[in-house]
Parts: structure tokens; sequence; C-alpha cells
């Protein structure tokens, strides 16, 4: 029989799969770009017209820099939280033993899975009956607990992968077990630290759900958008986003370098053994 062997054409096959993929995926975000640069606005296709002048506007309106610097203020304390209890809660799960931790492990997962509706209605309750008032300050905590679960997620599987017989070390050259912490624990999850704050930190900046329900009269960001977006999409919008993305882009790179160099530190530890 002639024709092309199973073998070769398989490779092929999912090369263009994953190509098709990619572009679902990502040529929506190149065409965001695209129009930020676009003078003549989100109409007409192809772009004919380039212009900085709708990223001269972003820069000069106060409303969207006012509710960045909230969603980084929010993001910001929502990681210092989350990571705090998170790390307390992983600890728990990995070193203690108490009466309905197999329930506690799963429970941890709960706020990844409920829909932001429920997580959002569910603290405003709650902020409602503890008499708060609606600010900044409760959507501060309302992200910092919804996002524990993330946190506690990373840092338990990064206990679990952890060699033990360097605390345990530590302890025998009559470290305390604080000090044993600080200079041994917290050093060796120092990856999995990095990678829950920009997941944390991430997710926060981008949450809508929870934001809605708990926000007072300052906007952030995501919010600030989407109450723009309801009167039409506007090449300020796609600059804005644009920025996000690029911002997004070199955090994701910080973080792969930062990974590389530790597992290079790893490897060439590894190597200098006897």
């Amino acid at each position: 029989m002639s024709g092309e062997p199973k073998h070769t054409r398989s490779p092929r096959l999912l090369g263009l799969y994953a190509l098709a993929v990619f572009a679902f995926l990502y040529l929506p975000i190149v065409v965001l770009v695209v129009y930020s640069f676009n003078r003549d606005g989100v109409g007409g296709f192809p772009p004919r017209h380039f212009t900085w002048n709708w990223y001269q506007q972003l820069f000069g309106d106060s409303a969207i820099w006012d509710s960045v610097a909230n969603s980084l203020m929010v993001a910001a304390g929502a990681v210092v939280l989350s990571l705090t209890l998170g790390l307390l809660a992983a600890l728990a799960l990995d070193r203690a033993t108490f009466p309905g931790k197999s329930i506690f492990r799963r429970l941890v997962l709960l706020p990844l899975i409920l829909p932001g509706i429920i997580t959002g209605l569910s603290l405003l309750m709650f902020a409602v009956y503890e008499g708060l008032q609606l600010s900044l300050l409760t959507v501060f905590l309302g992200h910092g607990t919804a996002l524990i679960s993330v946190a506690t997620t990373e840092l338990f599987a990064g206990l679990q992968k952890m060699d033990r017989s360097q605390e345990e070390a530590s302890l025998d050259l009559g470290a305390t077990p604080w000090q044993s912490f600080w200079r041994v624990t917290l050093p060796n999850l120092k990856l999995s630290l990095i990678a829950a704050g920009l997941l944390i930190f991430t997710l926060s900046m981008d949450e809508i759900a929870v934001t809605f329900f708990l926000i007072g009269r300052d906007n952030t960001l995501p919010l600030e958008i989407w109450a723009r977006l309801r009167r039409g999409i506007t090449p300020e919008i796609n600059a804005v986003s644009t920025l996000i993305f690029g911002v997004s882009v070199i955090l994701i790179l910080i973080w792969y370098q930062i990974r590389a160099r530790s597992m290079g530190k790893e490897a060439q530890e590894l190597l200098e053994r006897p």
C-alpha cells in the first residue's frame, strides 16, 4: 500500500492541532494589542493608522490610575495575608496530627471550587453581620481569605517535596525549632512561596465577583474596566489591557528566571556531594 506512514502523519496532525489551540488562545490578545494602537478605534479591519493617542489618554486618566493603585494595594495585602495563613495551614497539615485533619484537608479546597458569587455573597453577609463598612479593607479581607486555599495547596506541596533531613540536622546541632524554621524551612520553601505569591497577586488583580460584593466607593481596576465597558469598548481599555498583559509576561519571565537559578544551584549542589 502506498501512502504516508502513520508515525509521520501523527506528529503533523498534532502540530496543526497545537497551532490551532494556540491561535484560539492568543489571537484575541494579539487583536487587542493591535487595536490599542489603532487611530480609528475598534472599528474597521485591518487597522490602518498607527497612533499613541490612546496611551496618552490612558496616562492622563486619573480614575484608571486610582483604580490601579487600589488594586495593587489590595493584591499586595492579599498576598501577605494569604501566604501567612496558608503557611500555617500547610504546616499543620504536614507536621501536625489533630482530629478532623482529613476533613480539613478537603475543606481547604472549597474556596477554589465554589463559584465566586457564592464566596462574595457569603463574605458580604459576614461583613454586614460584623458591622464592617464596605471599603477597600473589606475587599482586602475578602481576597485574602478567599485565596488562602491557593497558598495552602502550593505550600503544602512544597513541604511534601522538601528534604526533612536538613531540619533534623539543624535541630541536632542545637538550633531551636524557631531558628530551624527561619533558617532552614523557609529558605527551602522559597520557590513555593514565590509561586503562590505570584498566583495570589494575579488572581487578586483579576477578581471581580468577590470585589463586586465587598467594594465601597473606591473602584479596583477590573470593576473600573467593567463599568466603562458597559458604555462601549474604547481603545483606552485596549491600552490598559495591553499594559496588564505586558506586566503579566514580565512576572512570568521573572518567575522562570528565579526557578531556573534555583534548579541550577540544586543541580550544582548534587554534583558537589561526595
